[in-house]
């Protein structure tokens, strides 16, 4: 029995840590993105845009409210 906990566990922690090498990525590319201002040129910046990158921060935000239990996560 104490090896089949064993290969779970060893899955469930390559599983984990696949999964937090795709999260890293995709803060980097955020990031990365977030810089050169989404993709737009300043002067260019109308509402639409302000209204995907609203969305964007409120997606951003259910994943910090509940990592950070704020929000509707909060205790």
């Amino acid at each position: 029995m104490t090896t089949r906990r064993a290969t779970d566990s060893a899955k469930a922690l390559d599983a984990f840590i696949a999964t937090k090498v795709e999260i890293d990525a995709m803060l980097d590319r955020l990031k990365a993105v977030s810089a050169d201002h989404f993709n737009t040129h300043p002067d260019e910046i109308t509402w639409g845009h302000v209204g995907t990158l609203n969305h964007y921060a409120s997606l951003l935000r259910q994943i910090t409210d509940a990592a950070f239990k704020e929000g509707e996560h909060a205790a």
